[in-house]
């Protein structure tokens, strides 16, 4: 579910040190933006940003870049940053479908794709993030040793997402049907704000790790 439209939120955005304005133009030199050599991981479908903060507190090294659509989404990220700004960590206000326009090939080292919109109706399924669609997306701006990492609570998305990994050309290098309840998966484990909700309620999380096939 998403926030109803908060009045001036794309005006706060337009306005924030935090939210790269005009993303295109970096294209190919994000590394330039954080003035590092540094790997770039980027969350596709953001939300409020928790994850990607605390992946940032706990990886000063790494670049992480947040992918947000919606204005009054964006906006819950940017008052959290404005209370704990992080150096390595920017967001963008795009549709996904953009990816290639703002990324150059390669340019990324890892994707999260953490409890992504279900889509749930059959016309919607190319929307859907783990659709073969985005992986070919994904796959033009990710590094060939990169990996996607997908969760959700949503058993039918991940059921779709599982797939439709092979007719993409991807593998998946590990999977759970029950994220919580395997010490190995967990390490390290950063919880969204819905991982925390769903699996207080006893829901099990699902996750893949994925890689791009070349031959």
């Amino acid at each position: 579910m998403r926030l109803k439209n908060i009045p001036g939120a794309r005006e706060r955005i337009a306005e924030s040190q935090f939210v790269v304005q005009d993303p295109k133009a970096f294209k190919g030199k994000w590394n330039t933006k954080f003035d590092n050599q540094g790997e770039i991981h980027i969350e596709v479908g953001m939300g409020k940003g928790r994850f990607l903060m605390e992946m940032a507190k706990r990886n000063p090294t790494i670049n992480y870049i947040g992918i947000e659509m919606y204005s009054s989404v964006l906006l819950r990220a940017v008052q959290k940053m404005e209370e704990e700004s992080l150096e390595n960590l920017t967001f963008i206000l795009i549709d996904a479908r953009e990816i290639e326009d703002i990324f150059e090939k390669e340019e990324i080292s890892k994707i999260y794709l953490n409890f992504s919109d279900p889509w749930p109706k059959d016309r919607h399924a190319k929307r859907r993030l783990p659709s073969r669609q985005f992986l070919q997306r994904f796959s033009m701006v990710l590094k060939k040793e990169g990996v996607i990492e997908f969760k959700t609570d949503n058993r039918s998305l991940f059921d779709f997402a599982v797939e439709e990994t092979e007719p993409a050309g991807w593998e998946i290098l590990e999977i759970s049907y029950d994220l919580h309840k395997e010490e190995r998966m967990m390490k390290d484990n950063v919880m969204t704000e819905y991982e925390e909700r769903f699996s207080s309620m006893g829901n099990p999380i699902f996750k893949y790790i994925i890689r791009k096939i070349y031959k």
